[in-house]
């Protein structure tokens, strides 16, 4: 059963978290997946993620994850009386990745009427586990 409040919520609808001059569509995020409980979205670790020994930046890696967990949190409200705005992330970096792409993988830990916790795992290409994050969020009602 779909946790979504649309839905037929499908990765189309998702081109309003995409736009041109917003943090993840510098950094490159692509949405690629989306199930009943989660989402998933990939980031290309390159010039724009990468911290100056080569490696992964782990406040890329935050940015994934908040990206995926604040549009995770938003998708269970109803648009129109509710924003979801993060309140505080934090960020296990366990692994490190050089190139090719890191995907994240969003899913609720809790889903209530005033906040939200969402579990982020972020994994290489070969599926080795980089990053373990978890965001809390606010709901709050629309004015």
């Amino acid at each position: 059963m779909s946790i979504w409040f649309k839905k037929d919520l499908c990765l189309a609808d998702f081109s309003v978290f995409s736009q041109e001059k917003q943090m993840a569509d510098h950094l490159g995020i692509e949405w690629t997946e989306l199930g009943d409980n989660f989402l998933k979205a990939r980031m290309p670790v390159d010039h724009r993620t990468k911290q100056p020994y080569g490696l992964l930046h782990g406040g890329a890696s935050c940015v994934l994850a908040e990206t995926l967990g604040s549009v995770g949190a938003a998708l269970v409200v109803d648009p129109l009386k509710f924003n979801c705005v993060g309140l505080e992330i934090n960020a296990n970096h366990v692994r490190s990745a050089r190139e090719g792409f890191v995907t994240g993988v969003a899913s609720p830990i809790h889903i209530g009427a005033s906040t939200q916790v969402w579990d982020i795992k972020i994994f290489d290409e070969r599926e080795k586990l980089i990053c373990v994050s978890r965001l809390t969020v606010a709901v709050i009602p629309r004015r």
